[in-house]
């Protein structure tokens, strides 16, 4: 793999704490901006930008790709889909999510319409790097029992009142994320972001309530270690 660096003054460890520090946490440009001011970086909020867009899918791909490995050697046995609502330049779109049963964000997915075409656009798009789960919960929405139907697995899906609360949880921290950002613009930048957003949350995300102290404590370095070692 070839320096992404190679060109830039700036050193990588710099570069990735502000992706990091921007796309992780609800923070705005100019917010990534002060903080890096106070640890002694002064680099402006536009800079910051560059920096997310040249290299925030390169660091979410590399992310992606090694837990793409992983599931593929795992059983896929239960998968949770939902769809949330965005509002784009005063226009309505949705967002589908893929969450797995421990919570992780498996695919994240814009369309301007809630119908069968796309609901079938993004089985597909998820099952093609997961492959197929032993079962899918959604809720009632018909859109997803005729894009089952069609690829010949509606027998699977699994509907409840709260059955889905795990997808619709994982959509808490987009929420936060995008008053942060103040809305979007188009669905491109829409698109680009959940899915950076998405695999770095997955990556720093070691599920605090269900470890103790010395084990989250261990995890949370190795995610650390491992963002830092990145496109190294």
């Amino acid at each position: 793999m070839k320096n992404p660096f190679k060109y830039f003054k700036t050193s990588p460890e710099i570069i990735k704490l502000a992706v990091m520090m921007y796309t992780r946490f609800p923070l705005s440009l100019r917010q990534v901006e002060d903080l890096l001011h106070e640890r002694g970086i002064d680099v402006s909020y536009e800079t910051v930008r560059f920096w997310w867009n040249r290299f925030g899918p390169l660091f979410a791909a590399e992310i992606k790709k090694k837990r793409a490995i992983d599931r593929q050697a795992s059983t896929q046995w239960r998968w949770h889909l939902d769809e949330v609502f965005v509002k784009i330049s005063g226009n309505a779109y949705y967002l589908w999510r893929a969450v797995d049963h421990e919570g992780e964000v498996l695919e994240s997915f814009v369309t301007k319409k809630r119908d069968r075409k796309a609901a079938l656009k993004f089985l597909r798009k998820a099952m093609k790097r997961y492959g197929i789960p032993t079962s899918i919960v959604t809720d009632k929405l018909r859109s997803y029992r005729a894009a089952m139907k069609e690829i010949g697995i509606e027998n699977r899906q699994e509907t409840g009142r709260w059955l889905n609360n795990r997808a619709e949880n994982s959509h808490q921290p987009f929420r936060r994320r995008e008053r942060g950002m103040a809305k979007f613009r188009s669905t491109k930048s829409l698109q680009k972001f959940v899915s950076i957003h998405a695999s770095i949350h997955n990556h720093f995300n070691k599920e605090r309530h269900l470890n103790n102290a010395n084990t989250f404590k261990t995890s949370r370095a190795a995610a650390l270690r491992e963002w830092r070692e990145l496109a190294a």
